[in-house]
């Protein structure tokens, strides 16, 4: 009994302790219920702030937006008095643009109408004073020996003639001090008016270049009127979009601002055409899909990063890339037409350490689009960072299909013709074998470019002509202006990468080793080494060069 007594205290005891413990996981249980309830009204408190937060910064950047907008309008207004409009002009059944300057050119061309008329008058007058310069003093004897009976037998004629009309009497001749005075006012003259035109000639260029920006606005602001994105929708539940940055063929780029990552990012909107077959749509977006798979592991500070990619509905996707303030280097070669050579030595730099990181990824890249329009500044400005954009036409060099000789270049015809190099537009029964050599040539061609203001090749052709005119297959040679100066390494460095055959031209491992692009004490050292190895001549690659990477 007393066993059965101690049990029963036993069992008493651990059940008060279990029921104890019960209560206390009850109380822990509530006071954890209770926490996680404040936590979720904490939660969504915060959620409610976020979304205010988020609604305010919409706001306030619509309004910015909406105001940068109507400034610019303004502005534009403006110039179109100063600088000049389109205006619509008929011929025949059909209507086209035609611009119209504005009175600051009006004034121009009438300064150099003015300059031109004192220039006339200054000749006009020389020529008078030629005719009243007085004789040398070779001829002096010689005029007075021959004088008197000129004279004679002029007063014996006008005598005899008794000639009713009134003869202008024959210019009377300076001294010598006056007609050098006279002559000296003229020199002045002209060398002011010189000076005058050489002003307003470089006031018409200064023009030039601000209307090529009007015009460019007003482009951009009658592309943004017309565009179903205008008034500033949110993409994807995310992409707040600002105001249009341009516009292409089936795309329209948008400055828009991340809600997410509170960052400002290019939006660009692709729209299929509504006609087009299914399976031309299909194509494209393949050929998008396939462009975000290659650019979106890329991850390198000169190269534009691609955040996003989402569809808006069947016809229409869009990519997210990163944003960039300043313009393209097309854009600034049309300003500013050259640029010294360390300013381009710089560029180019940048460019060749984009190209070695492509090719040292797995598998490595061709960018085959290299080009102007595709290296952002991303200040604006030469002597700044550029960024590498636009890998629509890249080519991946997997083993499957990169082999000794390189890879088929299976879409022959696309590219930007005076950026590709000869063995691009070669024509036989197999396609054309390719590395990232296409991409060296690229890059002398925008370095000869951005030296002389002209493309080595081609210059002032279009792609039907360079195609048709076999311009590029028969570029065998560089040949280099007289002006600007510029130095014999820079053109031995632009010889190795425009080499005619791809076998004699560098690659772009060589390439990012090439004693110009390497700091001064390096390159003292190694050009001697280069010129004493004979790279006047062309190099000769490994015959490993691509694929052991």
């Amino acid at each position: 009994m007393l066993k059965l007594a101690a049990l029963e205290s036993n069992k008493s005891q651990d059940l008060e302790k279990k029921e104890g413990r019960i209560d206390d996981l009850l109380r822990a249980n509530c006071d954890l219920r209770r926490q996680i309830d404040e936590q979720q009204k904490l939660l969504e408190k915060y959620k409610e702030r976020l979304n205010k937060c988020i609604s305010m910064s919409k706001k306030l950047l619509i309004e910015k937006s909406t105001q940068e907008k109507l400034s610019s309008r303004e502005k534009s207004m403006q110039d179109r008095l100063r600088l000049g409009h389109f205006t619509t002009v008929r011929h025949g059944a059909s209507f086209t643009e035609q611009w119209t300057d504005g009175f600051a050119f009006q004034n121009l061309v009438k300064q150099q109408e003015w300059v031109n008329q004192q220039r006339e008058d200054i000749e006009r007058q020389r020529k008078l004073l030629a005719k009243r310069k007085p004789p040398t003093a070779n001829n002096s004897q010689a005029l007075s020996t021959n004088s008197e009976p000129k004279q004679r037998k002029n007063k014996a004629v006008n005598g005899a003639e008794n000639d009713p009309f009134v003869r202008p009497n024959l210019p009377q001749l300076l001294t010598l001090a006056e007609y050098h005075e006279q002559e000296e006012i003229f020199k002045l003259r002209l060398g002011h008016l010189k000076k005058e035109e050489a002003e307003i000639q470089a006031e018409l260029e200064r023009l030039e270049r601000v209307r090529n920006l009007h015009i460019r606005e007003l482009k951009r602001i009658n592309n943004e009127d017309n565009s179903q994105f205008k008034d500033h929708p949110t993409l994807n539940e995310r992409y707040l979009l600002l105001h249009l940055l341009g516009r292409g063929g089936f795309s329209e780029v948008y400055k828009a601002f991340d809600l997410y990552e509170q960052r400002y990012a290019a939006v660009k909107i692709h729209q299929l055409n509504k006609s087009w077959r299914d399976e031309k749509k299909e194509n494209y977006h393949k050929h998008a899909c396939r462009e975000y798979r290659i650019h979106k592991e890329l991850d390198h500070p000169r190269i534009v990063k691609l955040y996003d990619y989402f569809s808006l509905d069947t016809d229409t996707f869009c990519t997210v890339l990163e944003y960039c303030e300043g313009n393209d280097l097309d854009f600034y070669l049309k300003q500013h037409k050259l640029m010294t050579e360390k300013e381009a030595r710089s560029i180019v730099m940048q460019i060749v350490n984009a190209l070695r990181y492509l090719n040292e990824i797995k598998p490595p890249i061709i960018h085959y689009d290299l080009k102007p329009g595709n290296i952002l500044l991303v200040d604006g400005t030469a002597c700044g960072e550029i960024k590498i954009t636009d890998f629509g036409l890249s080519k991946i060099m997997d083993d499957d299909s990169y082999g000794v000789d390189g890879m088929d270049l299976t879409s022959q015809g696309a590219g930007t013709y005076w950026y590709l190099p000869p063995e691009c537009f070669v024509v036989g029964k197999e396609p054309p074998k390719i590395s990232n050599k296409v991409d060296v040539w690229s890059v002398g061609v925008i370095f000869f470019q951005c030296l002389y203001g002209r493309k080595p090749f081609g210059h002032n052709q279009s792609q039907q002509d360079i195609l048709q005119e076999n311009t590029i297959l028969k570029a065998t040679e560089v040949q280099f202006p007289v002006k600007p100066v510029v130095s014999s390494e820079a053109k031995a460095f632009i010889r190795r990468c425009l080499a005619y055959r791809k076998e004699d031209r560098f690659d772009v491992h060589q390439l990012a080793n090439d004693p110009y692009l390497l700091p001064h004490m390096r390159r003292s050292n190694s050009s001697g080494n280069l010129h004493m190895a004979g790279l006047t001549a062309s190099p000769t690659p490994p015959s490993s060069s691509i694929i052991t990477y």
